[in-house]
């Protein structure tokens, strides 16, 4: 029996609310990543543009900004009920970086709200610009710190240590680690390629800006590539579960070949000026790093030591849990469309009359 289809005879009902809950993680970064990726261009806003720069981010956030942490939440709300020996062992050991990633989420979305109703005057307003431009780039690495404390396998090291060594070792240590801390500025670089490229398309007419934007991209571009090639190295040692199948599973040459693909035609796209084809072609290379990761962590849901069938709860709860997710989908997709459909048309009819 080949690679293939032992790996597909494998799938139950454990290995499809997992991809399920990657497809959520996927959305999460796609949509909300690229938020996150606008207040670090918020923040870094400069030039005689500086103001128009961050009135498009804002534009551009202001219609789902907060409809796209569903995602996170259906991730969440997956895990500690469909695996909660993982929910429970992630949530002890790493209960810091996820308090502070929580605490990251809340300060930005509330400095948004300040920045954009609270007070007219300039000087409030930027102060709240900056906690909400600050909380948006801290948050993207705590969430790629946890990413990388679980993909290295530090995580169920230190649960079952948990009364045996001290608090710094179990509770600081797994993720406050250079490797851990490669991934969380990869992912910051991800993010911001990514919000840089969506902007290209969100600018409009207005040359000038998009050229900005441009200028950002190619610049994230970079910095992708230059802390991804920090993880891989930092992995060999800190992650080998993870080298080992980036680099010598038997999918690995079409994983890194279809990365590859995507990567030069956004770069390309973007230099030719061809934003859309750069938009479409920079998710797709996120959406391939981020399942690539998760496949090479399989079957593990904590690596090493608890798989997605050991941590699974019983077939009846991951029954009804599918039940309930096509359920949600059905409220949830549609109602997601109708608020960008809504967005949308309003945006229209204020170009409209602006011009």
């Amino acid at each position: 029996m080949s690679s293939a289809s032992a790996f597909f005879s494998s799938i139950g009902l454990p290995e499809i609310i997992a991809g399920i809950m990657v497809l959520a993680l996927n959305a999460y970064v796609l949509m909300g990543g690229a938020d996150y990726g606008g207040g670090l261009w918020d923040l870094l806003a400069s030039g005689p543009r500086r103001d128009a720069q961050r009135d498009l981010i804002a534009k551009s956030i202001a219609p789902i900004w907060e409809a796209n942490h569903v995602w996170l939440i259906v991730v969440v709300v997956l895990m500690f009920t469909a695996f909660p020996l993982a929910f429970s062992t992630l949530a002890i050991v790493l209960h810091i970086p996820i308090t502070l990633m929580l605490i990251g989420i809340v300060l930005r979305g509330s400095a948004f709200v300040f920045r954009s109703y609270g007070s007219s005057e300039r000087r409030t307003r930027r102060r709240w610009g900056v906690a909400f431009a600050s909380a948006s780039t801290v948050t993207p690495i705590v969430l790629g710190v946890i990413i990388g404390s679980v993909a290295s396998g530090d995580v169920a090291t230190a649960s079952g240590r948990i009364g045996a060594a001290r608090f710094t070792e179990i509770f600081v240590s797994p993720w406050l680690a250079p490797f851990p801390i490669a991934v969380g500025l990869f992912a910051l670089a991800l993010f911001a390629f990514l919000a840089a490229v969506y902007l290209t398309v969100e600018a409009g007419d207005d040359a000038a800006l998009r050229d900005d934007f441009r200028a950002r991209a190619l610049a994230a571009a970079l910095a992708v590539a230059f802390f991804a090639a920090v993880a891989l190295f930092l992995s060999r040692r800190a992650a080998p579960r993870v080298i080992e199948g980036v680099v010598g599973g038997s999918w690995a040459w079409l994983l890194h070949l279809c990365t590859a693909i995507s990567a030069v035609t956004a770069i390309l796209a973007l230099w030719g000026r061809n934003f859309r084809l750069a938009r479409l072609a920079a998710a797709a290379q996120i959406t391939l790093i981020l399942w690539g990761w998760a496949v090479s962590q399989y079957p593990f849901i904590v690596p090493m030591t608890v798989s997605i069938r050991q941590a699974s709860a019983p077939s009846v709860t991951l029954t009804l849990l599918l039940i309930g997710l096509g359920g949600g989908a059905l409220v949830l997709i549609p109602s997601l469309r109708y608020l960008l459909r809504t967005f949308a048309g309003r945006a229209a009819e204020a170009k409209e009359s602006s011009s």
